[in-house]
């Protein structure tokens, strides 16, 4: 593998609530995580249920560093966390990065989450090194040689997308936010010219504006359709539809992809256990199977 290049593999690319089940067993179930190797690093885009897999698979490896970049603390985001084996393994650093949330520090938000009621073990108590840090918009975060961009997206709660680069690859992050009548100029800028661009597709067109039930207006989410103007706008080479509705069925999802590809050939809809190399993607290369 060139040493420049970026891996992606896809560990959960399902939006809202997990969903296992034959009708979604090729997409796979688990809500969103995306593993990113970067050399000898590994980032890792938000914590959702696909997180446990990934988590298990280090401490048999003796992988013993994680930085977690979160888009926001909403359930399907961060429900994989508590899960997550390295936490609890001494000599394992994990160190969560995400933007403001605008209600509480991000430390106390995930100390919240893994109290009782709710979940047995404290945060405090865990064996392994938890690092938290609140970064800033704009701001540039540093994990070994690659360089991590922040940027506030379109939510009803603040989120939080990352533009990945290393070596003149780059990838973009870029779930659970909602497009504009026009394309959005905070995501056309930070996605400029990105090899990879991956983009919340949960609803249709024809879902969003409400053409057979409730409208989804101002829900915070986006199409596969507004992904395509982006992805032109900005000169993506692959667009990667995330974040699938726990509703859209195997064959559904399909269809959408079909869909956005004959208006955007560098489309692909997100598929769990699927590797995606950077460097081919921009060559027009697809993802292969784990």
């Amino acid at each position: 593998m060139n040493a420049s290049n970026i891996t992606l593999r896809f560990r959960g690319v399902r939006g809202s609530l997990a969903t296992p089940g034959p009708t979604t067993a090729a997409v796979g179930g688990n809500t969103s995580c995306v593993e990113v190797t970067v050399g000898d690093h590994r980032i890792v885009l938000d914590a959702g249920s696909g997180l446990r897999a990934l988590g298990d698979e280090l401490v048999a490896q003796g992988g013993s560093d994680t930085t977690l970049l979160l888009s926001h603390l909403h359930w399907d985001h961060i429900q994989g966390l508590p899960f997550f084996t390295p936490l609890y393994v001494p000599g394992h650093r994990v160190e969560v990065v995400s933007g403001a949330n605008g209600v509480m520090p991000l430390h106390d938000a995930l100390r919240r989450q893994m109290t009782a009621p709710f979940f047995p073990v404290e945060l405090d108590d865990v064996g392994g090194r938890l690092d938290v840090r609140e970064a800033r918009a704009g701001e540039v975060v540093r994990v070994g040689d690659a360089t991590v961009r922040l940027a506030r997206l379109n939510h009803p709660d603040p989120v939080w997308g990352y533009r990945i680069e290393r070596g003149g690859r780059s990838v973009v992050y870029a779930t659970d936010t909602e497009h504009y009548a026009c394309v959005d100029p905070v995501l056309r800028r930070l996605a400029a010219d990105a090899d990879v661009l991956i983009y919340d597709a949960q609803y249709t067109p024809e879902e969003y504006r409400g053409d057979h039930g409730p409208a989804k207006v101002g829900w915070g989410h986006s199409t596969w359709q507004a992904g395509v103007e982006l992805a032109r706008a900005a000169g993506v080479r692959t667009l990667v539809l995330f974040h699938h509705d726990p509703r859209r069925s195997d064959d559904a999802v399909a269809d959408l992809e079909a869909r956005a590809r004959a208006a955007f050939p560098g489309a692909v809809a997100a598929r769990e256990g699927e590797v995606l190399d950077v460097a081919a993607a921009a060559d027009g290369v697809a993802a292969s199977a784990a």
